[in-house]
């Protein structure tokens, strides 16, 4: 049985507590590996090596710091099928959507090398008489990050790459359910020059993760996963002094108006809701038509789709269209609450719990989806499934479909599809949502914008990447300057204003 340990001080630790947990083939349901589970004095000593180490990464220019990462994008596309592979074989994405996961990260990488412009603070000459002021942004010190299993490649970049080259060291605690990309990351990361130290990979469960919202040394933590936790995340590092940029659960709608052309909806709901087994924050698992000619419409064109959809191990083919969901647990609570709104009356019109795949009995695959005629009351509707499972709620005109994600407690991302510009337009200025896509069915920004819901999605005021990212990693240091020019006027006992 493999045994994954820790990555602390640039190389391979293994672990010391004795707890364990099982790493799960999903498409098999065997287990392939166990992860250590660390203990509070395993974290301790990854936070002493990354507070040894951070000070000279600080002292690092900002262009050499922009080098390593700029060598980590040669690497992690050297290593881009050794990554995908691995990522499948852990999580059961495809090949082409773990390279996905994998791309997503790297072009977060690649804005970072943008760092040294990040990074430069402001100047005003001449602010009084003889005094200069200016601004710098410098790096908080130790900073953390606690991933989930379902992107364990492009979040733990989201979270690291900007801190690093920002000039911070960081603590990973990765899900435990797919922890061998987060430490090959780390790998490639020494392999690209960064010092030993500066990025330690610590796996475990519960305890990890309050020994990090606890450690005074910790000067921030990012955190993506499901609400409850994000906010108990948020709630314990804000309580401890620390900056917390938490992100959560999400139900993300689209928005489907009658002018809307069917079949470029209805395949991006197809691609949208269940690519990855729905298991993606930002998958779109509630379809809004408008109009009941326009629900009939597009149940028509997603019903045989659906019905069509390969499922299957990634080492099917890359044909296959998603694969198992992560955990048996995952897929007894997903068929759970299939099973609930057929109870509470919604039309369940493509059934997938029954799928099984010869050869694969034991592993956790299961069928699309589609309810229709679902409401706002039902508790498919209210509560993110996270499975491939497609809700079809529909509304008499635009401002009923536009009050269903207004008035939802997530406010991840939405879309609208719509030939209409100013419907467009009007949607994207009045809703509450974070990240919105008109004809684009998952909004996920580019690296160089920001990433981040409202609502009970988001908790922080910064979001993740992007500028935001530079930011939240680092605090601005104001200096007022002035040189004496010969002349001494005396103690002022008044405070400074502009004269």
């Amino acid at each position: 049985m493999q045994k994954i340990g820790h990555f602390i001080g640039g190389k391979h630790v293994d672990g010391t507590s004795g707890r364990f947990a099982d790493v799960y083939n999903p498409a098999t349901g065997e287990v392939q590996a166990q992860v250590a589970l660390a203990s509070q004095a395993e974290m301790d000593a990854a936070i002493a090596n990354a507070a040894a180490a951070q000070p000279a990464w600080a002292a690092t220019n900002p262009q050499r710091r922009a080098r390593v990462m700029m060598k980590f994008v040669d690497l992690l596309n050297r290593d881009m099928d050794k990554l995908a592979e691995a990522l499948s074989r852990e999580h059961g994405k495809t090949l082409p959507d773990a390279k996905g996961d994998v791309i997503r990260g790297l072009e977060v990488a690649e804005f970072c090398i943008g760092a040294p412009h990040l990074l430069k603070g402001e100047f005003s000459e001449g602010a009084g008489p003889g005094i200069d002021m200016y601004s710098m942004r410098q790096p908080l010190g130790v900073v953390a990050g606690i991933t989930p299993f379902n992107f364990p490649a492009m979040i733990p970049m989201w979270k690291f790459c900007p801190a690093i080259a920002a000039g911070n060291s960081f603590i990973l605690k990765p899900s435990e359910r797919d922890p061998s990309v987060p430490i090959m990351l780390a790998e490639l990361m020494i392999e690209a020059g960064l010092p030993a130290g500066i990025l330690n990979v610590v796996n475990g469960d519960k305890s990890a993760v309050d020994a990090i919202l606890d450690d005074e040394t910790i000067q921030a933590v990012g955190f993506v996963g499901s609400t409850p936790i994000a906010q108990y995340v948020y709630s314990r590092a804000t309580a401890s002094g620390k900056r917390a940029q938490c992100f959560g659960g999400a139900k993300n709608h689209m928005i489907i108006m009658p002018d809307a052309d069917m079949d470029q909806a209805a395949d991006a709901l197809i691609g949208a809701g269940y690519g990855a087994a729905g298991e993606r924050c930002m998958a779109v698992s509630v379809a809004v038509p408008v109009g009941e000619s326009t629900a009939n419409a597009l149940i028509e064109k997603l019903t045989p789709k659906i019905e069509a959809l390969k499922i299957g191990p990634y080492t099917a083919g890359n044909d296959v269209d998603f694969g198992p969901l992560v955990t048996k647990e995952a897929l007894a609570r997903v068929k759970g609450l299939v099973e609930q709104g057929v109870k509470e009356g919604a039309k369940l019109v493509v059934d997938g719990r029954g799928f099984s795949m010869q050869g694969y009995e034991d592993g956790f695959f299961m069928g699309g989806c589609l309810f229709d005629n679902v409401t706002k009351d039902m508790e498919i509707y209210k509560t993110e499934i996270f499975g491939p499972v497609l809700s079809v709620i529909r509304a008499k005109d635009y401002e009923e479909a536009l009050d269903l994600p207004m008035s939802h407690e997530y406010g991840n991302g939405t879309a609208i599809f719509t030939r209409d510009g100013d419907t467009a337009r009007d949607f994207a200025s009045r809703i509450n949502i974070g990240m919105v896509g008109i004809n684009v069915p998952i909004p996920v920004p580019l690296a160089y914008h920001t990433f981040g819901g409202w609502k009970k999605s988001g908790f922080g005021d910064l979001n993740q990447h992007g500028s935001d990212g530079f930011k939240f990693y680092t605090r601005t240091k104001t200096v007022t300057s002035r040189w004496p020019s010969g002349l001494k006027d005396g103690a002022e006992f008044s405070i400074p204003t502009m004269k």
